[in-house]
């Protein structure tokens, strides 16, 4: 088990930890990570692992077994042993255009008020799949909603929930094609305003930035027809 520390602090870009495994497949496992592994339309995290007498570059993290998170190396290289102390150092302008998009798409959400079919995230754009038979008929209104929302600089942090408490909250999963992981005995939930200012709250494994102001103006592009039922709304950042 791996000892998810961007869950506790998304920000920190650099910490040391200790290797606890090798996979075949030539992936470091690590005690303590810093790196999100691909998921929830996230992906993984990239960047550096060094230690005394070398250095890795991470390509991609992904989830193992036993609730492990493996880092993959860019290309076969010397792997530091079982029992190693190194520091990993994330590309942090990448995780933090992951984090900017990702809170937008929990905002764009709100402002399309649908049940959510699919959706994905990278460093240059986001998208949701929305059970949508007809595009909506004013996509500037929507932008400046959305805008709107960001610019009231709300705060965004988490709260945590047991099994049998979503399940009898079955109205706070708004995604259709993803299921919101459970059987640990709790679901972490991601909360964008507070008491009264509350504008969303759901399951969410991923990193988010701690305030809405912090991703700036965004733009929506081509909203896509996806099927008779369904319609992708594509997100980017202005900057």
């Amino acid at each position: 088990m791996t000892d998810l520390i961007f869950r506790e602090d998304a920000y920190l870009r650099e910490t040391e930890a200790t290797v606890t495994g090798i996979t075949p497949e030539g992936g470091v496992i690590l005690d303590r990570t810093v790196f999100y592994p691909t998921g929830g339309g996230q992906p993984g995290d990239n960047g550096m692992l060094s230690w005394s007498n070398g250095a890795l570059t991470i390509a991609t993290t992904i989830k193992g077994e036993n609730d492990g998170v493996i880092l993959v190396p860019a290309e076969a290289s010397a792997l530091p042993a079982v029992g190693t102390k190194v520091t990993q150092t994330l590309d942090w302008e990448r995780r933090y255009r992951h984090m900017r998009i990702h809170t937008a798409l929990h905002l764009l959400s709100v402002v399309i008020p649908l049940p959510v079919t699919g959706g994905s995230i990278s460093a240059e754009k986001g998208r949701l799949d929305f059970d949508m038979p007809e595009a909506p008929e004013d996509k500037d209104a929507l932008i400046e909603t959305l805008n709107t929302l960001i610019e009231r600089d709300l705060p965004v942090n988490d709260a945590w929930i047991t099994d049998e408490e979503l399940a009898a909250n079955p109205g706070l999963v708004k995604t259709m094609s993803v299921t919101p992981p459970i059987g640990s005995g709790r679901v972490r939930l991601v909360r964008i305003g507070e008491g009264a200012q509350q504008i969303d709250l759901q399951p969410c494994g991923g990193t988010h930035v701690a305030r809405t102001s912090e991703i700036g103006r965004v733009r929506i592009g081509k909203i896509e027809k996806k099927g008779r039922q369904n319609r992708r709304v594509n997100l980017f950042l202005d900057d």
